[in-house]
């Protein structure tokens, strides 16, 4: 299935996956990612607010940016992964690399607190 394909290569997949988020999910923590989801790294743009990307009727080519709803895609990706999307962007989409450019490495992880707690949406 494409949406569960990895997007980090795989020589350093195994380093990735056992990457994990320093932060805890605490709500404050939590609302500062959706901050920074919303504002500063423009997330919501591709992402929507709702978490669940564009539309699939746009009839647009290539694949459209992630929906973080998705019961399934949340359990196969660690943190980890993400984070390295986030450092590296993703190989085959247009999500360019966020840190450091837009991102620091502490944003990104709240981010990514904010990113799942879309889970079960």
């Amino acid at each position: 299935m494409q949406v569960l394909r990895p997007r980090v290569p795989a020589d350093q997949l195994q380093a990735a996956r056992a990457t994990t988020n320093p932060l805890p999910a605490t709500p404050e923590l939590i609302a500062k990612g959706r901050t920074l989801f919303e504002g500063k790294a423009f997330c919501r743009a591709c992402h929507g607010a709702d978490g669940k990307g564009l539309p699939k009727d746009l009839d647009l080519k290539g694949p459209l940016p992630r929906n973080f709803t998705d019961k399934a895609w949340q359990k196969a990706r660690t943190d980890g992964e993400l984070m390295w999307i986030l450092r590296n962007g993703s190989p085959g989409t247009d999500m360019a690399p966020f840190i450091p450019l837009v991102l620091t490495e502490e944003e990104a992880w709240q981010v990514l607190l904010y990113v799942r707690s879309f889970n079960g949406r």
